[in-house]
């Protein structure tokens, strides 16, 4: 099968690239060049999204990006030398020589996937790779890789008593998975250990871990990039680690199982998990934004709309009161959007530890809601509540196992509630309802200038990267000062996250010439996710071209933002783009500002990027 995918007509023994991008666009024309694609910029966008998630390149010169897609026609794997070495944000920080680019189908056959796992599994050879550095002609390589190389059998464990397990699992479940599970297997064989691997791989689960395994392992890798069943491990040493470790320091993984080092795993029975799921605030603070949007949008919106009867036309005792309004309000305004933060905390809690974290972690939040602890207290409740059930989690392992039931109903939540509510109220709360109260006087406070500055700067975060970590963070911000009643900030953060597709749509209309048939295509669509206020519009050509599109963006958003504020610009709806433009204070130009900060964002590209040559 392998002779059939790796073919002369799609290696490059030379490649011209000297960055990853530009390594990631050759093969791509070489695959499609030799009709192995029916659209190479829908497989790009595959392998750009895979690149995304964690990068493809390996240690000792290997780099592996892959995808599966429906724009494959024939599954191939394209190779690529660099003498040279390019950066391709590999493991080691090192320069990658060899490239190999797997383009598999949609609906790729389990013969394929097994023939790709052993060409990645092949690759961790020494002697491979030294002559694949070293071929002078197509022949070479397939020799190497055909010739040369024995049938790789699939490794499959007899027997239920082995001293460590493992389960391997990345995004695409072709490359990463496969290589992992071999240097596991591999660095086992040496050190002399009995280990199982189960492949989550793109066909499905191979080589199951079964209950009896698990009962008899001395302790267990999680070496995965997605979503595994991680309930069966309950009460087991479980290390969970990214499906690059599992690549990178197998020896390491396998003796910490061996020593029992890792925590012990404790979950509920549908719990599931991966490696990135279980560290990193950024991670648990998207979680709780995440599941929290539906309420601020929801109900901001409503909130929005009832000010169109007047500012308080929701209050009875005002002349201007209004029944509908009062109604929107007290919909949007006194449930939806006041459960933003319990709900806020409840999913950061969540993430940290699972189901029982959830609770404890919601009551913290609604406790800084109904105590002037606000969005900024939330997010303390959230990780407090989260963290207080890790602690207990640890308390309570050593309780005998016959407790084990009570644990999720009755310990987790009733202490669980009880710390972090004594927390919360003995000292979270005062300094916090502090903190907003400086920040609101603060922003209350601000003249015209400050107001400038301020607006250039949300503006400007919310283009850099796009819907990431820099641009949620903005956006956050815009979101606690609705809450704290100041709607400025979030007039520059919308207006900012508008004007990257809004202004990549202009270019490539006033500027065709700059842009591929596709790309213009692609910038239609790009009015309407811009004006519905979806900045990830712009990724694809950002992506495409990060050092022209990036800073025009940037520039253009920083300018639109500083220009909402200028004219005293206010947004109390937190979502809706330019659909929400009625409720905006001083709309026309809010109007003109989003489109001065296309224009300028247009022009900077047309100006910076060369021609297309079709």
């Amino acid at each position: 099968m392998l002779d059939k995918m790796l073919v002369k007509n799609c290696m490059k023994l030379n490649l011209k690239a000297t960055t990853k991008a530009e390594v990631i666009d050759e093969l791509v024309e070489v695959l499609y060049a030799n009709g192995r694609l029916n659209d190479k910029d829908e497989f790009k966008k595959t392998i750009i999204k895979r690149e995304e998630q964690s990068s493809t390149g390996l240690e000792e010169g290997i780099a592996i990006p892959h995808g599966k897609s429906a724009s494959v026609k024939i599954p191939t794997v394209a190779f690529g030398l660099s003498k040279a070495g390019i950066d391709y944000d590999s493991l080691d920080g090192e320069p990658s020589t060899l490239f190999f680019m797997i383009a598999a189908p949609a609906d790729a056959t389990d013969s394929h996937i097994e023939t790709l796992s052993q060409l990645t599994s092949l690759l961790l050879e020494d002697d491979v790779r030294e002559q694949l550095l070293n071929v002078t002609s197509e022949e070479e390589v397939l020799n190497i890789l055909l010739q040369d190389a024995p049938v790789k059998e699939e490794t499959v464990s007899v027997g239920n008593n082995f001293d460590v397990l493992a389960v391997t699992a990345c995004p695409t479940g072709i490359a990463h998975t496969y290589m992992a599970a071999e240097a596991l297997n591999k660095k086992a064989k040496e050190m002399g250990v009995t280990i199982k691997v189960e492949t989550n791989g793109s066909t499905g689960v191979k080589n199951m871990i079964t209950d009896e395994d698990i009962k008899n392992a001395k302790g267990i890798i999680v070496a995965a990039d997605k979503n595994v069943d991680m309930a069966r491990f309950n009460g087991k040493n479980v290390e969970i680690v990214p499906v690059k470790d599992g690549i990178k320091r197998p020896q390491e993984l396998i003796q910490n199982a061996l020593d029992k080092k890792a925590p012990v795993y404790s979950s509920n029975e549908t719990s599931k998990s991966t490696s990135n799921d279980r560290k990193g605030f950024y991670k648990h603070l998207m979680s709780g934004v995440s599941n929290m949007l539906p309420f601020v949008v929801g109900g901001g919106i409503l909130i929005a709309l009832s000010f169109i009867f007047g500012i308080n036309a929701s209050n009875p005792a005002d002349p201007s009161f209004n029944p509908i309004a009062k109604i929107l309000m007290d919909i949007g305004g006194g449930n939806a959007f006041f459960l933003m933060v319990p709900v806020l905390a409840g999913f950061i809690g969540m993430s940290i530890a699972d189901r029982p974290g959830f609770a404890p972690a919601m009551v913290g939040g609604l406790i800084s809601a109904n105590n002037g602890g606000g969005f900024l207290g939330g997010l303390v409740g959230g990780f407090l509540g989260g963290y207080v059930i890790v602690l207990l989690k640890k308390v309570f392992s050593k309780l005998p196992e016959k407790l084990e039931g009570i644990k999720p109903v009755l310990l987790y939540p009733l202490f669980g509630i009880l710390i972090t509510g004594l927390l919360m109220y003995t000292v979270v709360i005062s300094p916090v309802a502090a903190i907003n109260n400086g920040i609101t006087n603060f922003l209350n406070s601000l003249g015209t200038g400050n107001l400038i500055i301020l607006g250039a700067v949300l503006g400007g975060m919310m283009a850099i990267d796009m819907g990431g970590p820099i641009n949620k963070a903005a956006f956050t911000f815009g979101i606690a000062a609705i809450a704290a009643g100041n709607y400025y900030p979030h007039a520059a953060v919308m207006i900012g996250g508008m004007t990257p597709p809004l202004g990549i749509a202009l270019a490539t209309t006033l500027f065709k010439h700059k842009f591929t048939k596709d790309e213009r295509e692609a910038g239609l669509t790009n009015y309407i996710m811009g004006a519905s206020f979806i900045t990830e519009g712009a990724i694809p050509f950002a992506a495409a071209d990060p050092m022209r599109i990036i800073p025009s963006c940037v520039i253009g958003s920083a300018v639109a933002g500083g220009l909402a504020m200028a004219f005293k610009c206010q947004l109390p709806a937190p979502h809706g783009g330019l659909f929400v433009l009625p409720i905006i204070t001083n709309p026309l130009m809010y109007l003109v500002s989003a489109v001065i900060g296309s224009l300028i964002t247009a022009v900077l590209i047309g100006i910076t990027k060369p021609a297309k040559n079709i």
